[in-house]
């Protein structure tokens, strides 16, 4: 498959990954297909600070749990930029095809303000309207993964011809706190900008404030380090990663993830399904997710085109 990725190929799982090319490559990190045979019975998906747009290749439904409530959505969606993980039920979209985008990359093929989707899914359709089912169809009929993500190409260029730019200083602000540094009110200093501005429009083209964003940029910086180490050191690699002491960064780790940062790193290690997803074992998927009723969360200031 010239030109992509087959990250993990076995008995059980397939997935791929495909980077653009520009112009959308500044947008977007990754297309990707996944294809888990038997399914899993559910994933946690980490805070990674982006939003992707996800399709169902197999039934026209999402559901997302976090805890007992389960959140339907139909199998073309948009999920937010998550302050915390959250779990999704998969028994029922094992092959799935989505876009990751890059931190601020969403703002550009909406159709709304990623702010608007702060932790939570949308349906694509409130977004697109009729052209996400038109998408989905295609999706769905299409032959291979490369295929797929041909058509998933077309859709974001045509978006991104129409879209509005987004404010010229996001990236740079997003560059900094990426950087590591911490001072909302210093990245703000360094650009010309007041706090509150930046804060305003921060949020609204990445959906997250600057100091959520650092926070979780944080958190997957020293999940990455400490994954590439066989037995970390967590003292040097809280302080390394910009954690005030360890205890400061088992905090963050159990907030952000739910678990505490060894047993993150050894569930991590075993079940890893594609950047950001970890698997779930059966028995701890949530109850009901079969036969709910749709709850079906419309963003606010949404805009459909």
């Amino acid at each position: 498959m010239a030109g992509d990725v087959i990250v993990g190929h076995d008995v059980h799982v397939l997935y791929v990954r495909h980077v653009p090319g520009p112009p959308l490559s500044a947008h977007v990190a990754e297309l990707w297909y996944l294809s888990a045979a038997p399914p899993r019975a559910a994933e946690r998906i980490l805070p990674s600070g982006t939003l992707q747009l996800v399709v169902n290749l197999d039934e026209d439904e999402l559901r997302v749990y976090d805890g007992p409530t389960i959140r339907r959505h139909s199998g073309a969606a948009v999920s937010g930029a998550y302050q915390a993980s959250f779990g999704v039920d998969t028994r029922e979209h094992a092959s799935m095809v989505g876009v990751h985008f890059r931190p601020g990359g969403a703002w550009p093929f909406l159709g709304a303000p990623p702010g608007a989707l702060t932790d939570t899914h949308a349906d694509l359709a409130d977004l697109w309207g009729r052209r996400a089912a038109e998408l989905r169809d295609r999706l769905c009929a299409a032959p291979d993964p490369r295929a797929r993500f041909a058509l998933l190409e077309r859709a974001l260029l045509d978006r991104l011809s129409n879209a509005r730019p987004g404010h010229p200083l996001v990236p740079h602000a997003i560059a900094a706190l990426e950087g590591g540094e911490r001072r909302v009110a210093d990245v703000a200093a360094t650009l010309g900008i007041s706090h509150r501005r930046l804060i305003d429009v921060f949020t609204a083209e990445t959906g997250l404030a600057p100091k959520a964003f650092a926070r979780i940029t944080r958190f997957r910086r020293a999940l990455s380090r400490a994954e590439r180490e066989r037995e970390p050191d967590w003292a040097r690699l809280a302080a390394a990663s910009g954690f005030c002491d360890q205890s400061h960064l088992i905090r963050e780790f159990v907030a952000l993830s739910g678990d505490s940062p060894t047993a993150l790193i050894a569930q991590s290690s075993r079940e890893r399904v594609k950047l950001h997803h970890i698997a779930i074992a059966a028995s701890a998927a949530p109850d009901g997710a079969r036969g709910r009723g749709r709850q079906h969360a419309r963003p606010r200031g949404v805009l459909i085109r």
